[in-house]
């Protein structure tokens, strides 16, 4: 499991650097100079992916959080939330570059999924918390 953690961890350091060459390259290629949600992407993945995963994988080493079965299921929520709400963010970034005008249902639609994504990053949080109080529990 510690593995598992650690790749994950590992992944969200890629994608944030990614993520963070791909908005100052971009907006200077296209000459955008405003605010955008794109900005943001870089900071929210290395913090809500990368360290985050970095503090579950410490508390594993030494808890040993995998032994409690709700475990995955707070892996697999969080995991899902940060994706939805990071493709949404870099989903209206890129739109915000492009000037595009968005009608009221495809606005809503972004906005939708995103929150759909924060509920799940959420109950995650709740979840993992769940599993951490139990593992302390029983030590």
């Amino acid at each position: 499991m510690m593995k598992k953690i650690s790749n994950t961890a590992f992944v969200y350091t890629i994608v944030a650097l990614v993520a963070g060459v791909v908005y100052r390259e971009y907006t200077k290629v296209v000459g955008f100079s405003g605010k955008t949600n794109l900005s943001l992407l870089h900071t929210h993945l290395f913090t809500l992916g990368m360290l985050f995963f970095l503090v579950v994988l410490a508390l594993e080493a030494t808890l040993k959080l995998s032994e409690q079965k709700i475990f995955n299921g707070f892996f697999m929520t969080y995991n899902v939330g940060l994706i939805l709400t990071s493709l949404m963010m870099a989903v209206r970034g890129f739109l915000q570059i492009q000037g595009a005008e968005l009608s009221k249902a495809v606005d809503a639609s972004v906005s939708g999924v995103s929150g759909v994504g924060h509920i799940l990053l959420g109950v995650g949080l709740i979840l993992f918390f769940m599993n951490l109080r139990r593992t302390i529990a029983t030590k």
